[in-house]
């Protein structure tokens, strides 16, 4: 177990003061079995008219900010200590007709995943980017072919943080052989999709130990989720080649990264009145 404490401060400037309009956060770490909050704060200033919170379709945490004022600067700060436990199984208990691909979800569980199978980005060229990690000869481990790609996307593209919005398409990563941990996450979970293996976009926090050689870190970070009948939803981060929540804080949960973004909002004055944006997010080991 970890006691690691989360700082995201975001800060909009404007060259005038502006109207806001409403604004939502996904800030809050999804509580579980394997995370609990022990102290959150959330300072926003100006401060906001009103302040509520609600859980999206995913069950997500979101605050939602309304004012009532004018300003030149719009300010976020977030900062959440929790308890981390992190995923000691060495193997996960997958029902038996699961163990090996390719395999066939439940009526019932799939009903319940059918967007998470659907292909958002169709491509030929995800596809049979996929089946290099089947064994053609035989039938392959479903753990071992996840892996397997999780190590793959480490391997064969090199990682580039990006700040702009949005999310590069699968076949923009392969031809590119670059991307951010959101465009990584995009690819696989396409390419499971493609496997007939249910996946959902993950955002969150990562913790990044001196000298780990992990990436993500200074920003919100992005991996995937696959479900698979007896361990359930299990996260993989093909930025950093991670396998379970080693070091993993999720967020939200959602089909598509638009449905998870961590802030998002409106104000009112011309266009040329934005002047810029800063966002910095830090993820410290707290003394128990």
């Amino acid at each position: 177990m970890s006691l690691l404490t989360v700082r995201h401060a975001t800060v909009y400037r404007y060259n005038q003061p502006v109207g806001l309009g409403e604004h939502r956060m996904m800030f809050r770490p999804r509580e579980s079995h394997d995370l609990r909050l022990i102290r959150t704060d959330l300072a926003i200033t100006p401060r906001p008219a009103n302040l509520r919170w609600l859980h999206d379709p995913f069950d997500n945490s979101v605050a939602v900010a309304t004012f009532d004022t004018t300003t030149s600067e719009l300010c976020f700060e977030s900062t959440i200590t929790l308890e981390h436990f992190e995923n000691t199984v060495p193997e996960y208990p997958l029902e038996e007709y699961a163990r090996e691909y390719p395999f066939r979800y439940s009526d019932a569980d799939f009903s319940n995943l059918a967007r998470g199978l659907a292909q958002h980005y169709p491509s030929e060229n995800v596809s049979r980017w996929a089946l290099q990690f089947l064994d053609p000869a035989a039938s392959t481990g479903t753990m071992k072919m996840l892996r397997a790609m999780t190590h793959g996307i480490r391997e064969q593209f090199i990682y580039s943080r990006r700040i702009e919005k949005g999310v590069q398409t699968p076949d923009e990563t392969l031809r590119n052989k670059r991307g951010s941990c959101r465009d990584f996450a995009v690819l696989m979970m396409e390419a499971t999709r493609s496997l007939g293996v249910a996946a959902r976009f993950v955002s969150g926090y990562i913790f990044v130990p001196d000298h780990s050689g992990l990436s993500g870190g200074g920003a919100t970070h992005a991996w995937m989720q696959a479900y698979l009948p007896g361990a359930g939803w299990i996260d993989f981060d093909p930025t950093n080649s991670i396998i379970g929540n080693r070091n993993l804080i999720r967020v939200g949960v959602a089909w598509t990264p638009d449905q998870v973004l961590p802030l998002w909002g409106t104000y009112h004055g011309p266009a040329e009145a934005f002047e810029s944006m800063d966002v910095t997010v830090s993820v410290t080991e707290t003394p128990a």
